[in-house]
């Protein structure tokens, strides 16, 4: 049976899994806007939220600010985002996260996509974590690390030079994927055939087109990706799964297991 969750609230992470019969919760540590990680903000800290988890069976994940791009040219811009990172790292280590999800992240019009990728290697190479690092593929940017299925192979050939990469696995979104031009019919084993693994599925129905470039999920059977091609990439990917729909979810985690069986 595939675990399937949603992304929840922190402060009452568990409470909100047992009310969305959840298997998995994703969580952000902090403002995904901000630069500063405050104090835990749920009852009893670190320690309790990771007892909460296991006593319930919920598996926690943690998404990263949306800030860090580690791929930047901008030193204002990268170093932050190695020294933030770092800091979510070892908070999800703290609360027991299966994994901490991480936009692609990208360069400019200005920059060579390859000191990009080489960036995220450097990244990879500094960090001091048990906890994998998910890179996530995006809807859109030409100058995206992990938008296209070419520029996900040169992030991994990169990425698989650091040390420490074998932590390093693969968020596959659904919506980012039909938005960012890639055939759902064949992109979770192309995925796999260039990292070796899906760790994590964003299961999100599209706003828009197919090939739109806009992030903007949508709850199951509301957008624009067919039934059969949103069910077929997630089974394809065999992988736990997280919804990031809007408003109430609890619909959405129940059709997509009648659906998975």
């Amino acid at each position: 049976m595939v675990r399937i969750g949603a992304h929840v609230d922190l402060a009452d992470a568990i409470g909100a899994a047992k009310t969305l019969d959840a298997d998995a919760v994703q969580v952000f540590l902090s403002d995904p806007q901000a630069w500063k990680v405050p104090d835990l903000p749920y009852e009893g800290g670190a320690e309790a939220l990771k007892a909460a988890a296991a006593a319930a069976d919920v598996d926690l994940y943690v998404h990263a600010p949306y800030v860090i791009n580690v791929a930047s040219t901008n030193n204002r811009i990268r170093i932050p985002s190695r020294k933030l990172l770092q800091q979510i790292m070892d908070g999800a280590g703290a609360i027991g996260a299966k994994g901490v999800v991480v936009h692609g992240g990208h360069v400019t019009a200005n920059d060579e996509p390859a000191k990009g990728f080489d960036n995220w290697r450097k990244a990879i190479d500094a960090l001091q974590t048990d906890v994998p690092v998910l890179i996530e593929n995006t809807a859109g940017g030409d100058y995206s690390m992990a938008r296209r299925l070419e520029r996900i192979e040169q992030l991994w050939a990169a990425v698989s030079k650091a040390d420490g990469a074998d932590a390093v696995g693969f968020t596959l979104d659904t919506c980012h994927a039909w938005a960012g031009g890639l055939d759902l019919a064949t992109v979770a084993d192309q995925i796999r055939a260039i990292t070796g693994r899906i760790d994590l599925v964003h299961a999100n129905d599209s706003r828009d087109e197919a090939g739109s470039g806009a992030d903007r999920h949508t709850n199951f059977g509301q957008g624009l990706i067919p039934e059969d091609q949103l069910v077929g990439v997630i089974a394809a990917a065999g992988a736990p799964v997280i919804c990031e729909t809007k408003g109430e979810m609890a619909p959405d985690i129940a059709w997509l297991r009648e659906r998975l069986g």
